[in-house]
């Protein structure tokens, strides 16, 4: 029999909870195939709840052990058991206590949700509805309780018990080789927030003191032997503490907090109270096996999971429609954190790349779905780029519209109002509405419409009367399940470049609509901007800062484009002239590549690529992104349409080698003069460097040049850091350069003891151009190093190949798309998160040209027949075949 997807939850459908649970007394006893939970739960009766009416508690393949109620065993004729649910008939009018015992299987948990071993140790994950897979609980976000947590096991396996909170108490079990530990979360919690970690592990201590005085113990546990590669994550933890202190008065309210890196892992990391469980790949660094973008990444995670201290723990979401009231307010406030920690404008493209390669092609397919969404068939699958990315720019837009002094009462406001609450995305725009006096209801389209606005703009200067007027109108393209949508406020942050390449004073009030110093509001369809005694012709700068996730449809010329790559005072604009320009094309080449038809790069994408290189004024960071240029999913995505893989890869090369060319001697000279200066450190400007030489590089090495494969076999020898090794190994295989093979056994010899680095080894092999690669994956899958119920192992040999290489995984054989349709039945048995999530690399399939989209299309409905199939699979190939 077919699975089927799962019924619809809706918003509209929201009740609150007809019961409370006021504390949890849970006693865990600990073993590997039958750990025991006892759990004690204070339950009451919600205003407005008849008395007598059912109580339902939340399961998920659990077992039944015992159930008692005001201490007394409950008859099997007052309640039904199930392993998803229990359903008390008539419970008591008064407060009573309900005591649960279930017994669970830690080592079976190949789905890493609820409580499971990772390497021996215990360790758990609820978010979204793990907690349910432990004890049987109203398991929803606005329950909120205070827990109590004794956790006992055999003191020579576990010698660490962490739990939420603070430690009330610890000591051995009498007459046993066991121990316990008591752990107390004295702020009330959604079970989603629950997390135990028990196991062999070593502690990397440290203190912070915040500033009202408190004393606070930082403790990182990670596996023996890997103490040494928690200073960055620990110095990146204390940076996050003092800066929400300083920039939102947020300050810590526990006496400890801990964090624990485990190697298996569906996450990134998770933001239990006082006890941040991580994947290790977001914890561990050393120059010998992590990047400069792994550094940065463990910085902006750090900080991420703190800071939903306050964004997310105690203020919490009512439902899971609310999911992006926690995530994309703290995702703005992380990057907003890393942009002062380094180059703000290098981290805004960045965040803007991100953006752009995950949510605009998700707005784009049938997955789109709005920041909240209205319902849902597995909320697992709504943990994406949409909620996250999508969520932080509405957040960023409110900044913009309402400026940073009233933006920041009104998350004043915020915290003050709702702290200790599960609360929504209205309360929380209310706060800012009352904080400015306005009304934002127009604004809060931006949360309840999926597909990206196109904003068109065109622009006419008149001479005669000095004007210069500004044409703007916005549509949101059809998107699937979604009849119609509303004109939203869009903030356009602006400038009128003059023709000294200064931007020109406004002194005369532009009419004609909302104009608000220098940001232009967008709220109609369409919309006519004046501006007066402007005395030449000047070239608009639109969408500064990128202040709105938007697609601008601004036809201006070449020479406008290059005007405003050599002289924007906006860097973000400056960047994305040359991007423009670039993209251009790429897309024409690709379009003479399909036809067969001669294609030369333009001499305006060199030049301006070379002003670049020799532009002294930049700095090294910004300089490298640059000079990246558009990818191949980010080409396909521009084209829309009929998209032809290999044309765009053809195109691509074509100009980078072009590049290399006409301007190798500089790239030579870039290559060989920033990378290796001095001893490594992951700070800004040392990476920025390296990113520029590296970039350089890049192009070099397609020039022909003789010595080309000799700087890059030169960096992988003897590089003392990992980013100018993988950067030269990427070359070696990507360009497939002599002694590639040589260099792929010598990386695995260095690193085979290191999980993460043979991740990278993984993925570096995964996402080389060329037709043997679909064969040289099967082959790596069946490496003793290769393990499938290991999501980072997983996601960096199959995810990095569906999202990373697209001529290979949209091979005109389909041999691509069948690897990965195997490949999700194959996991979905173990791990349904990971499955799932490998199954959206599928999500543009129809963009594809009619040959691909139709092999596409087959891998699907392989999928889609599986009879048993998991809910998390299943919403996503309904959803992806609509």
């Amino acid at each position: 029999m077919r699975s089927e997807t799962a019924p619809a939850i809706r918003l509209e459908d929201y009740q609150p909870p007809a019961y409370r649970i006021d504390t949890v007394h849970l006693d865990v006893l600990l073993d590997p195939a039958a750990t025991k939970i006892t759990a004690t739960l204070s339950i009451a009766r919600t205003q407005g709840t008849e008395a007598g009416a059912p109580l339902v508690l939340d399961g998920d393949e659990l077992t039944l052990a015992g159930l008692k109620l005001n201490g007394e065993d409950l008859p099997g004729s007052a309640y039904v058991a199930a392993p998803d649910r229990i359903e008390i008939q008539s419970p008591p009018a008064a407060p009573f206590e309900l005591t649960i015992e279930t017994e669970i299987n830690p080592d079976a948990n190949t789905k890493l949700m609820g409580l499971f071993r990772s390497s021996g140790t215990y360790c758990t994950q609820c978010e979204a509805e793990g907690f349910r897979r432990i004890t049987y609980f109203l398991d929803r976000p606005d329950v909120l309780a205070v827990y109590t947590t004794r956790i006992e096991a055999p003191k020579a396996e576990c010698p660490v018990l962490l739990g939420n909170g603070n430690r009330l108490e610890e000591g051995p079990v009498e007459g046993t080789d066991r121990h316990y530990a008591i752990w107390h979360d004295p702020h009330p919690k959604p079970a989603y927030l629950f997390a135990l970690v028990a196991g062999d592990l070593a502690e990397v201590p440290d203190r912070f003191i915040t500033s009202s005085g408190k004393d606070v113990a930082l403790n990182i546990y990670v596996e023996h032997g890997k103490e040494s590669l928690c200073a960055w994550a620990m110095d990146s933890l204390k940076r996050s503490m003092r800066w929400d202190e300083d920039v939102f008065d947020r300050e810590y309210d526990l006496d400890v907090f801990n964090i624990v890196a485990v190697s298996d892992f569906n996450m990134g990391a998770m933001e239990n109270k006082g006890l941040n469980i991580f994947n290790d790949k977001y914890v561990l660094a050393d120059p010998e096996t992590a990047t400069d973008q792994d550094y940065a990444n463990i910085e902006a995670v750090i900080a991420h999971e703190y800071f939903h201290n306050w964004t997310g723990n105690r203020i919490t979401c009512r439902d899971w429609f609310q999911l992006c009231l926690k995530e994309g307010l703290t995702v703005f406030r992380d990057q907003e954190f890393s942009a002062d920690m380094r180059s703000r404008p290098v981290k805004r493209i960045a965040d803007v790349r991100l953006l752009k390669s995950h949510q605009f092609p998700e707005d784009a397919g049938p997955l789109a779905h709005p920041v909240r969404p209205r319902l849902y068939h597995e909320i697992n699958n709504f943990y994406t780029a949409t909620v996250y990315e999508k969520g932080a720019e509405v957040v960023r837009m409110l900044k913009t519209l309402l400026g940073s002094e009233t933006f920041r009462a009104g998350l004043d406001l915020y915290f003050q109002r709702h702290d200790g609450e599960a609360t929504t995305i209205e309360a929380f725009l209310a706060c800012f509405e009352e904080a400015a006096g306005t009304d934002l209801g127009q604004f809060a389209l931006w949360y309840d419409q999926a597909g990206t606005p196109v904003v068109t703009v065109k622009t006419r200067y008149d001479s005669r009367r000095q004007t210069f007027s500004v044409s703007l109108s916005q549509e949101i393209p059809p998107v699937p399940g979604q009849k119609s949508s509303k004109p939203a406020v869009i903030p356009l942050r602006y400038g009128l470049i003059g023709p000294n390449g200064e931007d020109i004073d406004i002194t005369t009030a532009p009419e004609g609509g909302r104009v608000e110093g220098d940001v232009i509001v967008l709220e109609k369809a369409k919309q006519e901007i004046t501006f007066r005694d402007i005395s030449s012709a000047p070239v608009l700068s639109l969408l500064r800062d990128f202040s709105a996730p938007v697609r601008l449809d601004h036809e201006l010329q070449s020479e406008d484009l290059q005007f405003q790559a050599a002289q924007d005072s906006d860097p973000f604009n400056r960047w994305q002239a040359v991007q423009t320009l670039a993209m251009q094309d790429l897309v024409r080449l690709a379009s003479l590549n399909r036809e067969d038809k001669p294609a030369v790069p333009s001499q305006d994408v060199l030049r301006v690529l070379g002003s670049v290189l020799s532009d002294t004024s930049l700095d090294a960071a910004l300089k490298a992104q640059a000079l990246t240029l558009p990818s191949e999913a980010d080409i396909a995505q521009e084209i829309g349409k009929d998209v032809d893989p290999d044309a765009i890869h053809a195109a691509r090369k074509m100009l980078r080698q072009a590049v290399a060319r006409q301007h190798g001697d500089i790239l030579l000279g870039l290559a060989r003069g920033l990378s290796g200066e001095g001893a490594y450190s992951p700070d800004a400007d040392a990476a920025g460097k390296r990113a520029l030489s590296n970039r350089a590089l890049y192009y070099y090495a397609a020039s022909g040049s003789p010595d080309a494969a000799g700087l890059v076999w030169d960096l992988f020898t003897k590089a003392d850091n990992m980013t100018d090794r993988l950067a030269a190994l990427t070359l070696l295989l990507h360009d497939h350069m002599p002694r590639e093979t040589e260099a792929i056994a010598l990386y695995k010899t260095r690193h085979e003891t290191n999980s993460l680095a043979m991740d990278k080894w993984f993925m570096v092999q995964a996402t080389a151009p060329g037709d043997e690669t679909p064969a040289k994956i099967r082959s790596l899958m069946k490496l003793p190093l290769y393990e499938a119920g290991n999501p980072n192992r997983v996601r960096a040999l199959l995810q990095s190949f569906a999202t990373g290489n697209p001529t290979q995984f949209a091979r005109a054989d389909g041999t691509g798309f069948e690897l990965i349709a195997e490949s999700v039945l194959e996991i979905d048995k173990l791990n349904p998160q990971v499955a799932s999530r490998l199954l959206t690399s599928f999500r543009s399939w129809r963009a594809l040209d009619p040959q691909r989209s139709a092999l596409a299309e087959t891998a699907l409905l392989r999928v889609s027949s599986c009879e048993d199939l998991s809910r998390d699979s299943r919403d996503i190939v309904d959803r992806t075949l609509q």
